[in-house]
């Protein structure tokens, strides 16, 4: 491995090493720097190694366990030992067609074992079994195994493309189970509100007829007292018409229509009053198992 130099002297250079030669055999491995040779003893530099490290990129087609062609890209990091330079010069010819001849014999072993997913969650395993084969192999040849890395790893175009597509289905399908709690959470607060507002409602109306309930009895004790000779029917018929005539106030202010036909006549109080007053008591006396007249001495008292 190189050519012999046959000259007085000769210069080795930082991390490099020289082979020494006699008469067409080693002799000795030279050291950086400047060294004489005794040419008529048959001395001389027969060749320069250097000791820093290589780097060899390797390109390795292969298929996985489930049928997935895939290119694997290796990097061997790689440096002639100082000690066994004899060895790197004499033993291999072309060092890196050796080195790539053995990758591509583990990789070729390792990597039909695994499937697709496995291989890129494990390719420090792949490069492991590789230097662990190398380091047995290239030692013997004085060469050391600096690194093996494992640079990247290409399956085939349509099988990154059928990759990708279920990625992206997975990913569409959470966000839409993402999407439909969001809907659902929505749904759900807006009926406890519904139920809510309903509930207060139901509240508030209860509380209000509570409370007319109290003031009618208070005015119909309030009149029967300050009025006498008037009976508890003509003070709630007062008080109805009262009412009636307050609400058709209300309904003028507050409606938007600028014109509302309400039949309206002296007739028709009466008989609305006659009808709100029998509606009530009905309802009031249903609920208590009561009669008119007894509904009417309990309005008093």
């Amino acid at each position: 491995m190189g050519n012999t130099n046959c000259v007085l002297f000769g210069c080795v250079g930082q991390a490099s090493v020289g082979v020494v030669e006699r008469w067409g055999r080693f002799e000795r491995l030279a050291p950086p720097g400047l060294h004489f040779f005794n040419l008529f003893t048959g001395e001389c530099l027969a060749g320069i190694l250097s000791t820093k490290i290589s780097s060899l990129d390797v390109r390795i087609e292969t298929k996985t366990k489930d049928n997935v062609f895939v290119q694997l890209l290796c990097s061997i990091q790689y440096r002639v030992i100082k000690e066994n330079a004899d060895d790197a010069f004499y033993e291999l010819q072309n060092p890196q067609e050796q080195i790539q001849a053995y990758v591509f014999d583990v990789v070729r072993a390792v990597v039909p074992k695994m499937n697709l997913d496995e291989l890129f969650e494990q390719k420090g395993e792949v490069a492991k079994a590789v230097s662990e084969e190398l380091e047995k192999v290239m030692g013997d040849y004085g060469y050391n195994i600096e690194h093996i890395l494992m640079v990247d790893i290409i399956p085939d175009a349509s099988v990154r493309r059928a990759m990708n597509e279920i990625n992206a289905a997975q990913r569409l399908q959470l966000a839409s189970v993402y999407k439909g709690e969001a809907e659902k959470v929505l749904v759900v607060k807006k009926a406890e509100a519904e139920a809510e507002a309903k509930y207060l409602g139901g509240v508030g109306v209860a509380r209000q007829r509570q409370a007319i309930t109290d003031g009618l009895r208070e005015n119909i004790l309030n009149f029967s007292h300050k009025v006498e000779g008037t009976s508890a029917k003509e003070v709630m018929d007062l008080i109805l018409v009262t009412q009636y005539f307050d609400t058709i106030k209300d309904l003028g202010h507050s409606s938007q229509n600028t014109t509302v036909f309400i039949p309206h006549g002296p007739g028709h109080v009466r008989d609305i009053s006659g009808q709100i007053r029998n509606g009530m008591m009905e309802a009031a006396s249903a609920q208590a198992g009561l009669t008119n007249d007894e509904m009417n001495i309990n309005l008093l008292q």
